[in-house]
């Protein structure tokens, strides 16, 4: 192999990030986030970057991932998850005990389904494969989506993320300009100013915070605000089928797709059974082996695909073909992130030719990042980058200043858990039982 693509030293960086007090079914996010910044580097002096969760599951694998890693190639992908799998081993102790296999624990830091070995350590190795391709592009002049097979597309859609929020934590955090949105007119003024500030044309809105029939009506006012506009509705698994069923026929002509409506591979396929809205999932289907029995009962129609918790970019391509053949449809989940998992996601969206749908991202409610240059929303559209890499450059003091944060932290914020952020408001609140109505 060739010496200048060997890698020399792997860098990690967990860092805390701000995050508003955006609500969902299980609380609310807190005023800071765990995200994990992994850089290779390589003999012939490049830098590849990648991102994940921060969270102690991830951040104690990739330690040992790091440490693994120098004199493998850039290029050997297949080695690396092969190498991920022998050296994360269990993770049962960064997963807070329990089997090392199969665990039916929602994971609660993104709602992203059943949490369990196999994931994390996708998750992991899902920022050093993307750290890798950004090397392996700087380093033959090439960017990530032409390393990926060649973009399809010039720019990626988005649709615009809407929360029910208060105006501020009640705690410490930083402060921002949004005010709060807790009824269907505070919704409709924050997609009318996601609209106007970014272009966006489609809009989803995070449910399962209210009881459904005000959520309901947050739609309909949506609908009346943005004639023809596609809509979605994402309660996290919140209601029962019966609840579900309900909500699907109360909103069929204004929905683009419903998604996680219920939890589970049966709910979902009972709600699917029982109405014609399209139902979308990043819950139901987050691993390879959830697929066959989803797909066989037609529980899902629209898988939202992760770059991190499938295991990267090659990995969501190899998904792609797989919902081709089976003819479900794609589109990509967003978690809290910053703009280098936006320009990872970016680039693997521009390959894909069966991307129907406007991509999630929660990045305009992100406040601060870690590169030079942050990403510019058009029209509801991000550009793809052409120049070598990922087309992203890290800022080094700011990644200094946001792991200065994670540094002085108490452990407060070192794990998401929006539960214990709703008890700062609400020292008598509980993660509510599923379904919740």
């Amino acid at each position: 192999m060739h010496t200048a693509l060997v890698i020399e030293d792997v860098r990690l960086t967990p860092i805390l990030v701000s995050d508003p007090p955006l609500l969902n079914t299980q609380g609310v996010h807190q005023p800071y986030t765990p995200r994990l910044i992994v850089e290779v580097v390589t003999r012939g002096g490049t830098t590849g970057v990648g991102e994940t969760y921060g969270d102690g599951a991830y951040v104690e694998p990739a330690r040992s991932l790091a440490e693994a890693l120098p004199g493998r190639a850039v290029t050997d992908l297949n080695g690396l998850f092969a190498l991920a799998e022998g050296v994360c081993g269990d993770v049962r102790a960064a997963d807070g005990g329990g089997d090392a296999g199969a665990d039916d624990r929602v994971d609660a830091g993104g709602l992203r389904g059943v949490r369990n070995a196999e994931k994390i350590r996708l998750s992991v190795a899902s920022a050093f494969e993307v750290a890798c391709l950004d090397a392996l592009g700087k380093a033959v002049g090439l960017p990530v989506h032409a390393l990926l097979g060649g973009k399809v597309r010039d720019s990626v859609e988005y649709s615009a993320y809407l929360f029910h929020r208060w105006a501020a934590h009640p705690g410490p955090g930083e402060a921002d300009d949004w005010g709060q949105a807790l009824d269907p007119a505070g919704v409709v003024a924050q997609a009318r100013r996601f609209a106007d500030t970014y272009g966006f044309g489609s809009f989803k809105l995070k449910g399962g915070v209210f009881e459904p029939d005000r959520e309901i009506a947050a739609i309909r006012a949506l609908a009346e605000a943005f004639p023809g506009r596609p809509l979605r509705l994402d309660p996290n698994g919140a209601w029962s089928v019966p609840t579900s069923l309900y909500v699907a026929d109360q909103l069929k002509d204004a929905l683009e797709y419903l998604e996680d409506p219920t939890s589970g591979t049966d709910g979902m396929a009972a709600v699917s059974a029982g109405t014609d809205v399209p139902l979308a999932t990043n819950m139901c289907v987050t691993t390879l082996a959830e697929v066959p029995e989803a797909f066989a009962r037609d529980a899902v129609q629209i898988v939202l695909s992760d770059h991190h918790y499938w295991g990267g970019l090659t990995r969501t391509r190899e998904l792609a073909g797989i919902c081709r053949t089976f003819g479900v449809g794609l589109s990509m989940h967003s978690n809290t992130h910053l703009g280098i998992s936006l320009a990872a996601m970016t680039h693997v969206a521009a390959t894909v030719p069966e991307l129907a749908y406007a991509c999630d991202s929660h990045y305009p409610w992100q406040t601060e990042d870690v590169i030079t240059e942050r990403h510019t929303f058009t029209g509801g559209r991000l550009t793809v980058s052409d120049a070598p890499g990922l087309g992203v450059a890290l800022d080094r003091d700011r990644l200094a200043a946001l792991h200065r944060r994670w540094l002085e932290d108490d452990g407060t914020y070192r794990e998401r858990d929006d539960a214990a952020a709703m008890r700062a408001a609400d020292p008598g609140w509980a993660t509510p039982a599923v379904p919740r109505w």
